[in-house]
């Protein structure tokens, strides 16, 4: 009875006040809905997308590596994937600009790079294994005696014709062993690709790793390359002072055909 008399004591327009104050409280809270936490999350389609992606790449063939995973500095500039080199276009079977290699290989390739480190140097990678059917493609890029395009950059002072038979590219290449590198250095203070005195796939006598027509220095580059390479278990071809194959591969007889290109 006592609460009752307190309350009719309030004035009226206080009362009002707290009445409608309690109110609007009341609906406040209860229709307030807490929200979720918000996810980053992919969309259903994007996450499609990243599964397919991942799902399409193979595994790797047994004893092969990315050679970027055993030398993440090594710079690569895979020309048969693209249309500067003798061809002239992208080549069968390079369906992405990566390297790859024997494990055994990528080991020994790695000791050589951390040589060349030390004096001032990174490597720099044009090819390493080359599928067979590569190989098919130059065979059959030969047979057309019309196809000249990339001659006065590649080739200038021979015929097509005589390429395979003078050894500039052979019908078997030991590339396809997947132990054998086509390479270059390039100066870690400069950037810039040391001086060889001649570029890579270019057929002719400039070619040879001591040809008489390039000057001291660029003989001396081209041994230091050779020497250090040669120091770590490869081997070279006196014709091609880029080319390095490792002396006891793991797979001397065997020409694999699986493309240049990502794998898990």
């Amino acid at each position: 009875m006592q609460s009752i008399i307190l309350v009719m004591k309030i004035p009226k327009k206080q009362y009002i006040f707290i009445c409608l104050l309690t109110l609007l409280s009341t609906l406040f809270f209860t229709c307030r809905k807490p929200q979720p936490a918000q996810q980053e999350r992919l969309s259903p389609d994007t996450e499609k997308q990243t599964t397919l992606k991942e799902a399409d790449l193979e595994p790797l063939p047994d004893g092969f590596c990315l050679l970027t995973d055993s030398i993440p500095d090594a710079i690569l500039e895979i020309r048969y994937y693209s249309d500067n080199n003798f061809v002239g276009t992208c080549i069968d079977g390079y369906e992405e600009p990566v390297a790859l290699i024997t494990q055994k290989a990528a080991s020994a390739l790695r000791k050589a790079s951390d040589e060349f480190h030390k004096k001032g140097y990174r490597i720099k990678i044009y090819d390493a294994y080359r599928p067979q059917r590569a190989v098919d493609h130059f065979v059959q890029w030969s047979k057309d005696p019309a196809d000249t395009a990339m001659k006065s950059v590649f080739y200038p002072h021979i015929q097509k014709t005589t390429i395979f038979s003078r050894g500039y590219v052979a019908r078997k290449s030991k590339h396809s062993r997947g132990s054998t590198v086509d390479m270059t250095l390039v100066d870690l203070k400069t950037g810039k690709e040391v001086d060889m005195g001649g570029s890579f796939d270019y057929f002719g006598d400039i070619s040879r790793t001591k040809s008489e027509s390039i000057t001291a220095e660029q003989r001396q580059n081209r041994l230091l390359l050779r020497n250090i390479m040669v120091a770590n278990g490869f081997y070279s071809v006196q014709g091609e002072w880029w080319h390095f194959t490792l002396c006891n591969e793991p797979y001397p007889n065997t020409y694999f055909d699986f493309p240049v290109k990502r794998y898990l």
